[in-house]
């Protein structure tokens, strides 16, 4: 029950993109930047397995999607893509108006390609369903010099890099290894290879190995690997129903799936059964999900300086590393929009804004 290989693709999605864009001047732009575009009344949104993001399929079989759509005047269509990094490039190209991502991948795809994003949800984050697991070691200080398998310039290469920092290491100090997130378990099970850096479920069976200690996890770095929604911002501009009826759905069936009584266990099932999983295996997976059950929990967080400190950590990696693309010559080349009229990067040039308008709304209880 993964995200999938979520290995970043920005840089062929950005010169994709600038492709596409030459010779066309595009939509025009609103004064906030945002381009314009004619409301509509169906949309569709991309989702893919992960323990944080079934809560939205369960949300379309138990009549929840189509409870706040039909409030809102609009259709609403969740459609799962099996390739995660697919549905983000979907989502880039057009195909969707939003998906489920990591705020990371959301900043190194669609908004590095030149798509204006927001966010409206702020679900959970990883904490500890993302680590680093060492043979014959202690801490993680132990890493020095070895041999690292993991899905690079994925949030896996993110992970390390911060262990390491936290360790007084450096990147420099191990050698990368790129290996898909399904052959990690049967690497990790040869002699040859005694460090690696994965997510759930791959996280819990190569601790199972012999000699094998985790040495650091997301737990960690609370809020850094952010999963959220990310929604078209001109079509949220255009259609704010959208961004209302998302808002609803979330929320009510968090309302749900957190009770420990027969209705609670019920919604959970579901998920875990849409997953692949077991109601055991999905429940343990959650322990290592932080979700953010609450609107206004979600909102906080939206309107903190924690999530501008890091999101600023997320994006200098991700410029460090190129996902910005080719035409990217500073880390500020992109700007992020926060609560506040608050800016990292160029303000003139925002591609990824955080909205907590709609979940505000729900906090409210107006929407």
């Amino acid at each position: 029950m993964n995200r999938s290989a979520r290995v970043i693709s920005a840089f062929a999605m950005a010169s994709m993109l600038a492709l596409a864009g030459c010779g066309h001047s595009g939509p025009a732009a609103g004064a906030d930047g945002i381009p314009v575009e004619a409301p509509k009344k169906d949309f569709t949104i991309g989702w893919s397995i992960y323990a944080g993001w079934m809560p939205w399929p369960y949300a379309q079989e138990s009549g929840i999607v189509k409870k706040w759509a039909d409030k809102y005047g609009i259709s609403i269509k969740l459609v799962q893509v099996n390739d995660y990094v697919e549905s983000v490039n979907q989502y880039t190209a057009g195909k969707l108006d939003g998906v489920v991502a990591t705020s990371m991948d959301t900043l190194t795809i669609p908004a590095a390609g030149g798509k204006d994003t927001s966010v409206v949800i702020l679900g959970d984050y990883s904490d500890g369903n993302d680590g680093v697991v060492l043979k014959n070691a202690r801490s993680m200080a132990d890493i020095k010099g070895r041999s690292v398998n993991l899905v690079e310039l994925s949030v896996s290469q993110y992970l390390l890099a911060r262990g390491l920092e936290k360790s007084g290491l450096k990147l420099s100090d191990v050698r990368l290894v790129n290996t898909g997130d399904a052959d990690i378990v049967g690497a990790f099970a040869s002699p040859q290879v005694n460090a690696v850096v994965t997510w759930n479920p791959q996280l819990s069976e190569v601790k199972k190995a012999a000699g094998a200690t985790l040495v650091f996890d997301s737990h960690q770095i609370p809020n850094e690997i952010l999963d959220v929604m990310a929604v078209s911002s001109a079509t949220l501009k255009a259609n704010p129903a959208l961004g209302k009826a998302l808002a609803g759905i979330w929320y009510e069936t968090m309302a749900v799936m957190q009770k420990q009584d027969a209705a609670g266990k019920a919604a959970r099932a579901q998920m875990a059964h849409d997953a692949g999983s077991t109601p055991d295996g999905y429940d343990a997976q959650l322990k290592t999900t932080h979700l953010y059950y609450t609107a206004a929990d979600a909102t906080r967080l939206a309107r903190s300086t924690e999530l501008m400190t890091v999101t600023d950590r997320v994006r200098q990696f991700a410029f460090a590393k190129g996902l910005f693309g080719p035409a990217a010559t500073t880390v500020d080349a992109i700007g992020i929009g926060f609560p506040g009229g608050k800016t990292l990067g160029n303000p003139a040039n925002v591609k990824l804004r955080y909205d907590p308008s709609f979940m505000q709304l729900a906090a409210d209880g107006k929407l």
